[in-house]
C-alpha cells in the first residue's frame, strides 16, 4: 500500500468527536466555550501581528488546553492537525510516523482506512491559534504590568520610611515571589542594591523580615552575597532566625545557605552560638515541620566546616538528633544521618554518640529500610562508636539486631562499599562472642520481628 500523502484538497472539518457531521465554524465554537475560556464576540481578540504558534506554545507551558487540541498520539498540543477519513485529527508529523511504520489504521479508533488522504484541519488549526494567542498577549500584558509595579515599588523604596516603606516591601516580596520578570526588573534596575542598602544593625524586624524574603527569591551576584557576609548583616539574620515568625526564619536559612556556597565565605560568620541553637530549635519544632529541612539542610553545610563540628557537639546536637530519628520524614532522616555521620569523625562527636543511650536501637532500625545512602551513614555512625568501645557497645548492637541487619547487607544488591563496612562491622561484633552463640544472634526472624 503507498504511503498515505496530504490531499490537495482544501477541506473544514470539524472537531473530532462531534458526532453530527457538521463543519463547526469559529464564532459557534468561541460562542460555545471551545476554547476553554476565551471570550469576546470577535474571534481574534485583536491580535494584530502574526505570532509563531510553537513559540507561544512553549513559553506560556499551560498545564492544561481544551482536550480537542491534544493529539491522541502524543498527548500533546497540535500544531499542524490533519484529519483522516474517519474523522479524527491528529498532529501531521505523528500520523505520518504512525503510517511509516506500516499501520494504515485509524490510531484511536483501530479502524482501516478506506481512503488514504489527509487533511488540513484549518478550522481547528485557527482555533488553537487564536486561543493561544490571546493567552500569550493576556500574558504579556500582565507581564509589563508586573514589570512596571515592580518598578514603582523600587522607586518608592528609595522615597519612603516607616510603615510606607514596610508596606512597599510587603507588595514588592509579593509580586518577586510570583512573577519571574518581577524578579529581573529587580535585579536590571539596580534593586539588590536598594534592598540592601535597607539592612544594618539598626534595622528593625519589620524590615530586614521583608527584605530577606525579596532577596531569596532572586538569583544575586557575588558581589551582593559579599555585601550580605557583612557581620552586621549576618548578625541581623540570626538575630531574626531566633525571633521571626517560622517564614521568616526559613528565609533567613535558605539565604545564609545560599551564601555558604561562595568560595570566600568566612565560615566564622556562622560559628556563633546564637545561630546554632536557633537552628537546633527550627530542628526540633514540631508546630512548625516546614522548617525542620531547611534547618537541617543548613546544619549539614556548616558542618562541612571541620572546626566548627566540635561547636555543634557543644551545644548538645548529637542526642537532639538521635532522638528525632524515628519520628524524620525521609528527607530530613537522609540530612540528619549525614550530620551525624560527620560528627562522628572528630572525638568530640563519636564520644556524644556513644554516651547517647539510644544511638545503637535508633540507628540499627533504620539499615535497609530507607535508602542506600541512609543505609551508608548508618554504618559509617555505628562503625565509629563500637570502634571506640568495642566490648560496650557491640554487645549493645548486636542485641539490637544489628548482625542479622549486617547480613542482610552483605547478600543484598547494594555497592561493595557497603558490603565491605558490613563484613568488617560483622567482624568487630562477633569478637566477644563464640561462633556458636554469634550464629544465634544471627537469626533472620529477629530482623523480620
Amino acid at each position: 500500500m503507498p504511503m498515505f500523502q496530504p490531499s490537495k484538497r482544501d477541506v473544514l472539518v470539524g472537531f473530532e468527536g462531534s458526532g453530527d457531521g457538521q463543519v463547526l465554524d469559529l464564532d459557534t465554537a468561541v460562542k460555545d466555550g471551545v476554547l476553554g475560556g476565551v471570550r469576546g464576540g470577535s474571534f481574534g481578540g485583536g491580535v494584530g501581528e502574526k505570532l509563531d504558534l510553537k513559540k507561544m506554545i512553549e513559553e506560556l507551558d499551560l498545564p492544561e488546553v481544551p482536550s480537542v487540541f491534544i493529539c491522541p498520539i502524543s498527548l500533546e498540543t497540535m500544531q499542524d492537525p490533519v484529519t483522516l477519513c474517519t474523522g479524527q485529527t491528529y498532529e501531521r508529523s505523528n500520523i505520518l510516523k504512525w503510517f511509516s511504520l506500516g499501520h494504515y489504521t485509524c490510531p484511536t479508533t483501530m479502524q482501516e482506512l478506506w481512503d488514504e488522504a489527509i487533511t488540513p484541519n484549518k478550522t481547528l488549526y485557527h482555533l488553537i491559534d487564536t486561543w493561544f494567542s490571546q493567552k500569550y498577549l493576556q500574558m504579556k500584558k500582565r507581564s509589563e504590568d508586573v514589570q512596571g509595579r515592580a518598578s514603582e515599588l523600587l522607586d518608592t523604596l528609595k522615597k519612603v520610611k516607616g510603615r510606607a516603606r514596610v508596606q512597599a516591601l510587603k507588595e514588592l516580596q509579593i509580586v518577586v515571589a510570583a512573577h519571574a520578570t518581577a524578579r529581573k526588573t529587580v535585579i536590571d534596575e539596580g534593586g539588590v542594591v536598594v534592598l540592601l542598602s535597607l539592612l544594618g544593625p539598626f534595622t528593625s524586624h519589620a524590615v530586614g523580615s521583608e527584605v530577606i524574603a525579596i532577596l531569596v527569591n532572586l538569583i544575586l551576584d557575588s558581589e551582593s552575597k559579599t555585601n550580605l557576609m557583612q557581620p552586621a548583616k549576618i548578625s541581623l539574620m540570626v538575630d531574626m532566625l531566633n525571633e521571626g515568625s517560622i517564614e521568616t526564619k526559613i528565609n533567613c536559612m535558605q539565604l545564609i545557605e545560599i551564601l555558604m556556597e561562595e568560595k570566600d565565605f568566612q565560615s566564622e560568620l556562622v560559628s556563633s552560638h546564637s545561630l546554632l541553637v536557633a537552628l537546633m530549635r527550627a530542628v526540633r519544632d514540631k508546630r512548625h515541620p516546614n522548617g525542620n529541612l531547611p534547618g537541617l539542610s543548613l546544619l549539614k553545610t556548616i558542618c562541612l566546616h571541620k572546626h566548627i563540628r566540635n561547636l555543634v557537639v557543644c551545644i548538645g546536637a548529637v542526642p537532639q538528633l538521635v532522638e528525632l530519628l524515628p519520628g524524620l520524614n525521609p528527607d530530613c532522616l537522609e540530612q540528619a544521618l549525614l550530620i551525624l555521620d560527620g560528627l562522628s569523625s572528630i572525638p568530640e562527636g563519636r564520644l556524644a554518640l556513644k554516651d547517647c543511650s539510644n544511638t545503637i536501637p535508633n540507628t540499627v532500625r533504620l539499615i535497609m529500610r530507607v535508602s542506600e545512602s541512609c543505609t551508608q551513614y548508618v554504618l559509617s555512625i555505628l562503625w565509629s562508636v563500637c570502634k571506640l568501645s568495642p566490648d560496650e557497645c557491640s554487645s549493645i548492637a548486636v542485641d539490637a539486631g544489628l548482625a542479622a541487619k549486617l547480613l542482610l547487607v552483605i547478600q543484598s544488591g547494594c555497592n561493595p562499599v557497603l558490603k565491605q563496612r558490613s563484613a568488617e562491622l560483622l567482624k568487630l561484633c562477633s569478637l566477644n562472642y563464640s561462633d556458636t552463640i554469634f550464629i544465634s544472634k544471627c537469626k533472620l526472624t529477629r530482623t523480620i520481628q
